[in-house]
């Protein structure tokens, strides 16, 4: 009976284990945390995509499962601002052409949470400009990983004040530690965010470019692909 009794509760230990090994990749609702492996020629990058933005999320996730990122270029790098990719037009681009005009032929309703923000390292999607997207919404394929700055406390309430919007204490504390594009936030959705190898944004942040911020030797993204965390 004893051994009986033991071997029971060894089971009800390695279920419960494995089940809280299952649910490690799931947040507090039961959803499923989504993360991507960002493997590029200057290092690889592991984001985490928000539940918070489910139709970012899944049409990211879609489009990582297709591979439609593979071999793609960040085509866009400004220091101290931004890195941005996604233009299918970049796969085999030639040196010196334009890009950032591409995309999948549909976009994606705008998804702003407030307290998903420009921080450094944030995941976004790219979009058209008001004048002809006044509805912000997002290209279907191309993104930016912020880098950005650090913000004291003069220069985020000039922000408020310019843009008539407010940051929270903790929004600031971010900003001002860590850095970001809080001039950004409201306008364009985030949905995810790096959270390793941050260093890889300054990597590439710091290259050389030419016109139309396009990296002077290109940026490549070798591969995206879903992985467990």
């Amino acid at each position: 009976m004893t051994k009986k009794i033991t071997f029971f509760i060894v089971c009800l230990f390695l279920c419960f284990f494995g089940f809280a090994q299952k649910t490690d990749n799931h947040d507090a609702n039961g959803e499923r945390v989504y993360y991507v492996k960002i493997e590029t020629s200057h290092g690889d990058m592991v984001v985490k995509l928000y539940n918070e933005t489910p139709k970012h999320r899944d049409n990211f996730v879609k489009l990582v499962q297709e591979g439609v990122y593979n071999d793609l270029l960040f085509h866009r790098v400004i220091k101290e601002f931004m890195i941005q990719g996604g233009d299918p037009n970049s796969r085999h681009a030639k040196p010196g052409q334009m890009l950032g005009e591409g995309g999948l032929g549909y976009t994606i309703p705008a998804e702003f949470v407030p307290s998903l923000f420009h921080k450094k390292g944030a995941l976004a999607a790219a979009r058209q400009g008001d004048q002809v997207n006044p509805m912000k919404e997002s290209s279907a394929c191309q993104f930016y990983i912020v880098q950005g700055n650090k913000w004291n406390a003069d220069r985020l309430k000039m922000v408020e004040q310019r843009m008539g919007k407010s940051f929270t204490k903790e929004q600031a504390e971010v900003y001002a530690t860590l850095g970001g594009t809080p001039f950004l936030d409201g306008d364009y959705t985030v949905f995810g965010e790096v959270v390793e190898g941050l260093e890889v944004v300054d990597k590439i942040a710091a290259v050389p470019c030419g016109p139309n911020d396009r990296p002077v030797e290109d940026v490549k993204i070798l591969k995206m692909s879903i992985i467990e965390k």
